[in-house]
């Protein structure tokens, strides 16, 4: 592929990710107008539209979506080699690309990476937060903190341990609304939980709830983990959330005899990546790391 097409792909790639020019461009570092040029271009050679453009925006067609894979792929792998030839395999200098959920990767990584860096100021870290499982075989990420065992071939994995998750609610919600005496008589009580994408929780299946887990249970209600511990602290309900960062909170525990379910933490990285030597001090520092935090929790 000649770099004015790989160009012009790139403009494509930014427009299904960012969902708009503007936003596309920006991404970019393009003009808006530039940026469309590409797109226009792009149809040309392909002879068909990649988008429907209404007053509501753009809408991909189905040419767009079937290049969308392919295109997430080539961008993956293309930062990928960046990332490898920002240093070489025995330097402390370069770039490492970390992914985690959004709970852990705001609420629990960053003192852990401040750390790393305090050491290796020369590594750049790049974080990305997302409750979707990134494919480390094709270098989304060159190393992932998971919520369960990784499946995909080929990665040096580690269990370090489990988070314990129960329910908790903020001091002046329990001042207000007391504490429900038994599972049952949460229904009576202001939930908070998931809107539209059911979280995928395995452990959730072993308890003998006395209701059905959906959205029509909650009074607040966001797909966003980050939202649903900042209602919790603010005192909207009650919610669910890891026994470290409820203590730090100052959070009260609720039917903590009742209702408690765990999460397995792994970190996980392609095998092809151990002998780079950041690459494993990160790794390492991150099981370290991590086995620290998951130490807070004993106990409570």
């Amino acid at each position: 592929m000649a770099n004015a097409e790989w160009d012009l792909f790139q403009s494509l790639h930014a427009v299904l990710q960012a969902g708009s020019l503007s936003a596309a461009a920006k991404s970019r570092g393009l003009t808006q107008p530039t940026l469309g040029r590409h797109i226009e271009a792009l149809e040309q050679k392909l002879g068909a539209p990649l988008f429907l453009r209404s007053p509501r925006g753009l809408t991909p067609t189905d040419l767009a979506r079937q290049l969308e894979q392919h295109l997430a792929e080539m961008h993956a792998a293309a930062a990928a080699a960046l990332r490898d030839a920002s240093g070489s395999a025995d330097s402390l200098k370069g770039a490492i690309r970390i992914t985690a959920s959004q709970i852990i990767g705001a609420e629990v990584l960053p003192p852990i990476l401040g750390a790393f860096h305090g050491r290796h100021p020369e590594i750049d870290i790049e974080l990305v937060l997302s409750n979707k499982t990134e494919d480390l075989s094709r270098r989304d990420a060159d190393i992932a903190v998971r919520m369960m065992r990784p499946t995909q071939g080929a990665l040096l994995a580690r269990k370090v341990g489990s988070l314990g998750v129960g329910f908790y609610a903020a001091p002046d919600y329990v001042a207000r609304q007391g504490i429900p005496q038994d599972l049952a008589g949460l229904r009576e009580h202001a939930m908070i939980g998931f809107d539209r994408v059911a979280p995928p929780i395995e452990a959730l299946k072993d308890l003998a709830l006395p209701w059905e887990i959906s959205r029509d249970l909650f009074a607040f209600r966001s797909d966003n983990d980050l939202a649903q511990i900042a209602a919790v602290r603010a005192g909207l309900g009650i919610g669910t959330c890891q026994h470290q960062l409820a203590r730090r909170y100052g959070l009260t525990p609720v039917l903590a005899e009742a209702f408690e379910f765990e999460l397995e933490v792994w970190i996980a990285m392609h095998e092809n990546l151990k002998g780079h030597r950041r690459m494993r001090l990160m790794f390492d520092h991150l099981v370290a790391g991590f086995q620290a935090f998951l130490a807070e929790g004993r106990g409570v």
